[in-house]
């Protein structure tokens, strides 16, 4: 199998569970280090997937790497080559298919429910989850839904927790590939950010790091049903 490229923005938001999931099933990945000066790749060139991860920039900012970005996911998509985003990753997609990306009417950091909007269309990335899901949040902007894409997932603080597309690509705002290495390093680094914050979707970094282990772990069945779907969509 060609390996899927996983494209990281931020030097303290790597691809976390993500990878480990796709070792656990054989699949191989390659990293792009936007953070680093990697150069976007031009063409799909064989690869099987595309991974967007986060960052703490917009999409609307002026930044060298981002129209390439979007050039590739459009590619990738035409090509029904799956694609992947998690928050930053998913608001690229949205731009990259014509929709916007702007404030959210909160901020919202921590932990929170995701619930389903549409069961059917849901199902084959969550299963029957007719309860809420547990999963992490740390965004201040928020994307539109594309022409053609599904509304699959709300939260209290922000309508559109992700949405899928074709049957095979998948946009999210939340995080579900987070471990807890990741949020400590998430909560030490933007602690002046929740500090700085009324919002009533931000928790301190005490509050979201408490009973960690166990939230990722239910953090982590919601990734595995995620990601379950989206690799089916590979090709070998």
């Amino acid at each position: 199998m060609n390996p899927v490229l996983i494209f990281r923005h931020s030097p303290t938001e790597g691809p976390g569970y993500f990878t480990t999931f796709l070792d656990r099933h054989g699949i191989p990945w390659q990293l792009i280090r936007i953070d680093a000066g990697d150069a976007v790749p031009e063409t799909l060139n064989g690869i099987s997937g595309l991974c967007l991860m986060g960052g703490p920039m917009s999409v609307n900012d002026d930044l060298p790497w981002i129209p390439p970005v979007l050039s590739l996911i459009r590619q990738a998509i035409a090509a029904n080559v799956p694609v992947i985003g998690h928050c930053l990753g998913g608001q690229l997609m949205s731009k990259a298919l014509g929709a916007t990306v702007s404030r959210n009417p909160v901020k919202e950091i921590g932990w929170g429910n995701v619930r389903a909007t549409d069961a059917i269309a849901a199902r084959p990335w969550l299963g029957d989850a007719a309860v809420p899901m547990l999963a992490f949040h740390w965004h201040g902007e928020t994307f539109s839904l594309p022409p053609g894409a599904t509304h699959v997932l709300e939260s209290a603080y922000c309508a559109n927790q992700a949405y899928v597309l074709n049957g095979r690509h998948i946009a999210m705002q939340c995080h579900v590939e987070m471990t807890p290495e990741l949020i400590a390093s998430w909560c030490d680094h933007g602690a002046a950010e929740i500090a700085a914050s009324d919002s009533p979707g931000v928790q301190s970094p005490d509050a979201i790091q408490t009973d960690l282990e166990a939230r990722v772990a239910q953090l982590h069945l919601l990734a595995d049903k995620i990601y379950s779907c989206w690799i089916q969509g590979l090709s070998q």
